[in-house]
């Protein structure tokens, strides 16, 4: 469990936390978010004295931290950050054992641990435990950076703005695995994100923040139900649950920011496009611009180089139109098992990507009082 109590933090006379008081249980997932500036990344770092209050207390399982050996607390504390951070000079497996071998694992022990983890994510060992990161794409980058944090099975796991750099398709595979992660080993994890739609995907409990004060921590639903202010309001925008239907369209919920290139590229161009963008997936269109379909890097990797990327492409992915009302999305998504639609326009054209982190929460719960 941690606690903050009457926590204060200010720098010169600009106050950046202002007297918290939060508490959360263990095996939670509990998310931060709020405006830039807000203090919530402040917040995070204080749990493992990366930053230290002026005043208040804070204490984990009961014990202050202000009398714990730093290096010991940090080393008991899993850390993700947008940047990554992996060692360029070391393998995958060597990444991922970083903190084990530092607390003395044996050399079969991080072997299994790096199986084991690896294998969870869907990245067997054979194929990538001796890879480099730079061989890696972005996406894959950080899904080892989650690993390294879980590797010596902390029971604390902080994670700030892990994803914020990542393309839509590939941010939200990223936050499947993390609910995966999160069921099957039971961390509590603290993440902080500037995205609504993340957050209520993720979270046991949202933390809302506003000029160093929390406004407002409450469950998804609560908060979709109950906003706590105007701020809050705004931040959840039309996932708010008014009490009557909202009639929105996919193009009102899709994500613009999408890559495509046309069938001829070969194999070997689309893995230099996707690893140059940190993306995990590209769509593929026809001479004419229409969509033709999609295809992954896994799928590039293991295919001959100079061959078409055509061979390769993938047509599951449900379409919807941009006109469509947005509940095709959340029924599309259902049925299909898949992680996001295609959004195309009436020369079927793609304009953009519904995610399923963005239906499941945002629209599913909030607007049809969906519970799937």
């Amino acid at each position: 469990m941690i606690e903050f109590k009457n926590v204060t933090k200010k720098y010169d006379k600009k106050t950046i936390l202002n007297n918290i008081n939060f508490t959360i249980q263990d095996g939670e997932f509990v998310v931060f978010i709020g405006e830039s500036g807000c203090g919530k990344t402040t917040t995070l770092r204080m749990i493992n004295r990366l930053i230290k209050p002026n005043k208040g207390n804070i204490y984990i399982d009961g014990r202050d931290i202000a009398e714990e050996d730093p290096v010991k607390l940090r080393r008991s504390i899993g850390y993700v950050i947008q940047q990554i951070g992996l060692f360029p000079n070391m393998t995958i497996a060597q990444n991922i054992s970083v903190v084990p071998k530092l607390l003395k694992y044996s050399k079969e022990k991080c072997n299994e641990i790096v199986h084991e983890l690896l294998e969870m994510v869907n990245l067997p060992y054979d194929e990538y435990a001796h890879k480099y990161p730079s061989e890696l794409s972005g996406g894959q980058q950080q899904r080892i950076g989650v690993l390294r944090a879980l590797a010596a099975s902390p029971p604390i796991v902080l994670m700030d703005e892990p994803f914020g750099a990542l393309d839509p398709i590939t941010r939200s595979s990223l936050q499947e695995d993390m609910k995966t992660l999160q069921k099957k080993l039971k961390k509590t994890i603290i993440f902080v994100t500037h995205d609504m739609d993340e957050a209520l995907y993720l979270a046991d409990r949202i933390v809302f923040m506003d000029e160093g004060k929390i406004v407002q921590m409450a469950e998804p639903d609560e908060m979709l139900a109950k906003p706590a202010n105007n701020l809050v309001k705004s931040f959840l925008g039309e996932r708010v649950n008014n009490g009557h239907s909202l009639e929105l369209k996919v193009k009102d919920i899709m994500r613009t920011k999408v890559f495509a290139v046309r069938k001829s590229r070969s194999v070997a161009e689309c893995i230099k496009i996707m690893a140059n963008r940190s993306i995990d997936s590209l769509i593929i269109k026809n001479e004419d611009e229409s969509y033709l379909g999609m295809v992954t890097i896994n799928e590039c990797l293991t295919a001959p180089k100079d061959q078409s990327v055509e061979s390769l492409v993938n047509k599951d992915c449900p379409i919807v139109c941009k006109e469509d009302d947005a509940k095709t999305c959340y029924d599309k998504l259902i049925e299909s098992k898949q992680k996001y639609c295609v959004v195309l326009d009436e020369e079927r054209k793609t304009v953009g990507i519904v995610t399923w982190a963005t239906v499941a929460r945002a629209i599913a719960g909030a607007v049809w009082g969906g519970d799937e």
